[in-house]
């Protein structure tokens, strides 16, 4: 049997193909966007693809598996589990077998046997893969998904506070324990292949080692301690992250059925040419890290540097009815457009390069202060007011007494809360999020915005050595 796992660093995203040596026949489990490492590690060791499948319907990355089948010819293996609100929608469209608990098919000489495991959507499914072609009679492990992690569970809230679906926390949730109750009768020595690792927002404490076992999760995971399903439900729900705001959307789009149009033509523009790109139809996004942003940078931009959060920020910050513009190192610029596709922000149509900054003037800049320049200068002047853009979780855990809260992913739509006539001082836990923050508000017409260095836990260090 062949087994390989892919991981997105960006999204902390899992994958699997898994394939039959003997008939070279191979899945693909939870495909990512872009699918080309499939493609190539299918090539590589001579099989192909003849089935692919995913666990739900994501709400946290576009989902690869339309493409991919598309591209290959393969069957789509997808969930006949949950109500008709949470139905594929694209199905007459491609080869399929819908799959409900109880099912089994084979890929080559390799048992699938599907568990319904709903919880965090209804349609949820797991695989538990037996290989027969090796001569086993006992299986070997269990792709789970979204429902067990390692450390974790899936969150059951994402349909409500993503989705609009009144109740569902509380519902799935509830199915979330019976689910476990299941998982917990399964051999201690299954290994549990999980969709997600540590970084990701589908759970609040996933760890970040890429496998574990059924035993090791019912002796550690918190979530597989309870036997009370109030408490559970609870617990569960209690404290699970902000939702980012392109959750909804990825869910109506896998269930419609992603696009099949990526590739379209990225035009190269002098920084003279970005005028004809401002308004609201689209956002131009500079994607140098921070300090480069605030030496100097075209009036208007948003700073989302590009490194492992480029992509869940831009979910957060960018409409998808607009277009978008890139600024940055050209030798970079398929990477970032492939982070942006990732979650379905296919609509990227120019690009300056970083370099042709350098060769113009009128760049706008920001002030960064200190923690200590803060509380000497700022703090008790009415000019100034301080904005703290953390999650919800870390203001509750601490903050400045005079600060306001506008969490960063809802600042867009937060700006109301902002007197016009004070100069925003912009805090996050370290300094990362603030930068982002005072690009936004910069390009919204708070163009003093300044930010404070360190954030909050620099701030707090040094109340404390006060």
């Amino acid at each position: 049997m062949f087994f390989k796992s892919f991981f997105d660093e960006e999204l902390a995203q899992m994958s699997y193909m898994t394939g039959c040596q003997r008939t070279g026949e191979a899945m693909v489990i939870d495909p990512a966007r872009d699918i080309n490492p499939y493609l190539e590690t299918a090539d590589k060791e001579g099989f192909t693809i003849t089935k692919v499948t995913e666990t739900h319907i994501h709400a946290d990355f576009l989902s690869g598996a339309r493409e991919l089948a598309q591209h290959t010819g393969a069957t789509l293996y997808l969930s006949n589990e949950g109500d008709n609100d949470w139905k594929y929608q694209y199905l007459d469209e491609v080869d399929h077998v819908l799959l409900n608990g109880g099912d089994q098919f084979h890929v080559g000489n390799i048992k699938f046997d599907v568990l319904h495991t709903p919880g965090h959507t209804p349609e949820s499914i797991s695989f538990v893969l037996t290989d027969e072609g090796g001569g086993s009679e006992v299986p070997m492990g269990i792709f789970t998904g979204d429902f067990v992690f390692v450390g974790d569970v899936g969150r059951p809230d994402l349909l409500e506070k993503a989705a609009g679906s009144e109740g569902a926390s509380q519902q799935g949730a509830r199915q979330m324990f019976q689910s476990l109750e299941a998982f917990k009768e399964l051999p201690d020595f299954l290994q549990v292949w999980p969709g997600h690792g540590a970084g990701s927002a589908c759970g609040k404490s996933l760890g970040a080692v890429p496998v574990s076992t059924v035993g090791y999760e019912k002796a550690n995971n918190w979530a597989l301690q309870h036997t009370d399903i109030d408490e559970f439900t609870d617990e569960l729900i209690d404290g699970q992250p902000e939702p980012p705001k392109y959750f909804g959307m990825m869910k109506k789009l896998n269930k419609e059925g992603p696009s099949l149009e990526k590739e379209r033509e990225v035009k190269k523009l002098t920084v003279d040419q970005l005028e004809e790109y401002r308004g609201n139809d689209a956002v131009i996004i500079d994607t140098r890290e921070k300090w480069s942003f605030a030496a100097g940078h075209i009036p208007g931009t948003i700073n989302i540097p590009y490194n492992r959060s480029f992509s869940n920020w831009a979910g957060w910050l960018v409409d998808y009815d607009q277009s978008i513009v890139l600024i940055g190192e050209s030798s970079l610029l398929t990477d970032m457009k492939k982070s942006l596709e990732a979650i379905g922000l296919d609509d990227v149509t120019a690009y300056v390069d970083q370099s042709d900054l350098s060769r113009v003037g009128g760049l706008e800049t920001y002030t960064s202060i200190t923690p200590e320049e803060l509380e000497a200068q700022y703090k008790s002047d009415d000019q100034y007011v301080v904005i703290d853009v953390r999650n919800p979780g870390e203001w509750e855990v601490g903050h400045m007494d005079q600060a306001r809260h506008l969490m960063l992913g809802h600042l867009k739509d937060s700006l109301e809360h902002i007197p016009k006539d004070r100069t925003p001082i912009v805090h996050c836990q370290s300094g990362v999020r603030s930068a982002i923050a005072v690009s936004l508000l910069q390009a919204n017409g708070f163009k003093d915005t300044i930010n404070l260095k360190g954030g909050y836990a620099a701030w707090k260090k040094q109340m404390n050595q006060a």
